[in-house]
Formats: structure tokens, C-alpha cells, sequence
């Protein structure tokens, strides 16, 4: 199965990812080192130019990554046709022992990948560069991860075989299951669906503040975290049932069906994005004074307040996606459910 036209696909990508940031690495180190605008040697000089090469190539393979992680879940849904037992993408990830680590760490890399990304576009529009040399740090922190991920993804698909028979997503996500998607399953929705508007409805409002006034970046990234986590718990604890309308029914994956109008890709491409950006004002916060001008200064508080605004658009929209699913669904699970 290694050679399906689809799997080398997403091995050459994350295996690009990896190899482009191990060599940039060795520059990364050298700016982390030496970096020093206040000098005109001719060591800073090869760095101010190497530095644009590198930033925009590593910006093209950060990109790649960021979507390979949506193509990572939609490849495995559609192989789950391939494997007896398997119902969607849970039954293709279980088929071995990496699927689901390697999902883990595609979307580390999805959020690692967003931050350097966030940091390199403002450090860009800055003169005085107030970013490089945390920039390069992050991506001497990327290089273990990818090559993690990569590694992850090459031994799953090496791993898969037909003839394996694997179990369905009802085994997993069912609150007999042993694992800790089996504690979410039993949330009780009484508990779960007040605590999951309640902490999505702050992480939106505390974005609509990082958007107005350009400060609280910060916090807005560890609410942006939780309102990840929190999201994701709600979608196996609630939101799943009343999109399947069946109570027992608690899959995340099965969302991205085309019988369930693949409504999953709208909702969690609206919070991946909402959490990468919250992570990417977060990322900023220890940098707003960094700016040697009021220039530099001025960019990166705009930049807050940009993704401050994504932020808030992306978790408005999951607010919405949410409720319209439970006003919409013909399942009543509680009385004013």
C-alpha cells in the first residue's frame, strides 16, 4: 500500500518538510549565534542574505505541511474501504500501532508550522528584524518534529496490510472503551455542552479584545489551547451525536463523511485555524517591545490584532457550526437540548 499514488504523495511531503528544515538548520544556528544588526561584518552580511533565501523556502514547506495534515485525515478516511472492520479514518489509523501517533504529530507540526509562519511574516515587514533569531530558534525546535512525523507516517504505511483486520470507530469511542476517548464518551452532556460554550465563547471573546486593542496575545494563546481540547471533547462528548442523531454514536471522524454533508472539514478547518492563530498572537506577546523603531513596534501590535481577528472568526464560526448542529438535529438528548 506504500505505493499507492496518494500515500507517496504525503511521504515525499513530510519527507520534504524534514529535509529542508534539517538544512536549513545549520543557518538557523548560525542567526540563533550571531545575529547582530548594530554590525557591518561580513559574516552579518551573509546572513542578512541567506536569510531571505531561507525564509522563503522554508515558508513554501511550512505551507505544504500545514495542508498535509487535512490531506494526512482525508486519505485515511478514504482507505478505510480497504480494510475489513474499519468504518472511517479510526478504523485505517488502527490498523497498526503508528497511526494514531502519527496523526499526533502532523498536528503538532500544523501548529509549530503556523507560529513560524505567523513570527516570519511579520519579521519580514519589519526593517530592524526583530524576529530572526527567535524565528530561527522555533526552527531548530521544528527539525525533531518533522523528521518525527515523517519517520511516524513512513512506518504506518509501511505498516498496513489488507489482510489485517482492524475494528471500527464504535469501539473506541464508546464509553466502554478503556482508552481516554472512552472518559469523553461518558462526559455527561449536561456537563459537557455548558462547559464547551462557555470556554469557546471566552477564547472568541478574549480574541475580539487581542483584535481591538493589539495586546493580551498571550493569553489568548493558552485560551486558544484549551478551547482546542475543549472543542475536540465536545465533538466526541455531544456534537457528534446530534449530527448522526444517535446517542451512541460519539465518532469525531465519521463527520467527515460525505453522508454527514462533510460538514467535519468546516468545523475543524475553522478551529485548527482559530487555535493557530491564537497560538501565533501568543507566539508575538514576549516580542511586542522587541522593535527597535515605532515602526517595527506599530507591525507587530497590527499583527496581533490580525490574528486576534482570526482567531475570533474561527471560533465564532465553531460556536455557530455548534449550535446550529443541535438547534437543526431531530436527537433530544435532555429536555431544552
Amino acid at each position: 500500500m506504500i505505493f499507492q499514488k496518494s500515500v507517496l504523495a504525503l511521504l515525499f511531503a513530510s519527507a520534504a518538510g524534514a529535509l529542508g528544515a534539517l538544512a536549513a538548520g545549520p543557518h538557523a544556528l548560525a542567526v540563533w549565534r550571531h545575529w547582530d544588526l548594530e554590525t557591518g561584518r561580513a559574516r552579518q552580511l551573509r546572513l542578512e542574505r541567506r536569510s531571505s533565501l531561507v525564509s522563503t523556502g522554508m515558508s513554501l514547506l511550512l505551507v505544504v505541511q500545514a495542508v498535509t495534515l487535512l490531506l494526512f485525515v482525508f486519505n485515511a478516511d478514504r482507505m478505510a474501504s480497504q480494510f475489513v472492520g474499519a468504518m472511517c479514518a479510526v478504523g485505517t489509523l488502527q490498523v497498526d500501532g503508528f497511526g494514531f501517533p502519527a496523526l499526533i504529530a502532523r498536528i503538532a507540526v500544523f501548529f509549530g508550522s503556523g507560529i513560524w509562519l505567523a513570527m516570519n511574516a511579520v519579521d519580514g515587514r519589519c526593517r530592524d528584524y526583530p524576529l530572526t533569531r527567535p524565528k530561527s530558534l522555533l526552527l531548530l525546535a521544528l527539525i525533531p518534529l518533522l523528521a518525527l512525523a515523517c519517520g511516524l507516517e513512513l512506518a504506518y504505511f509501511r505498516g498496513l496490510r489488507p489482510e489485517v483486520i482492524t475494528s471500527c470507530c464504535g469501539s473506541l469511542f464508546s464509553s466502554g472503551s478503556p482508552a481516554v476517548t472512552g472518559d469523553l464518551a461518558a462526559w455527561p452532556v449536561e456537563r459537557a455542552m455548558p462547559v464547551t460554550f462557555v470556554v469557546l465563547g471566552g477564547a472568541a471573546c478574549l480574541s475580539a479584545w487581542v483584535a481591538r486593542h493589539g495586546r493580551g496575545g498571550l493569553a489568548l494563546g493558552m485560551a486558544g489551547l484549551l478551547a482546542f481540547v475543549v472543542a475536540l471533547a465536545g465533538v466526541v462528548a455531544f456534537v457528534s451525536l446530534y449530527v448522526y442523531e444517535d446517542p451512541r454514536h460519539h465518532c469525531p471522524f465519521c463527520l467527515l463523511k460525505a453522508e454527514y454533508g462533510y460538514r467535519g472539514y468546516a468545523f475543524y478547518v475553522a478551529l485548527f485555524a482559530a487555535t493557530a492563530a491564537a497560538l501565533g498572537a501568543g507566539a508575538l506577546a514576549p516580542f511586542a517591545g522587541r522593535g527597535r523603531s515605532p515602526a517595527s513596534a506599530a507591525r507587530l501590535q497590527s499583527a496581533t490584532r490580525a490574528l486576534g481577528g482570526v482567531a475570533l472568526g474561527g471560533f465564532l464560526l465553531v460556536l455557530l457550526m455548534t449550535a446550529w448542529q443541535i438547534t437543526a438535529s431531530g436527537l433530544t438528548l435532555f429536555p431544552h437540548g
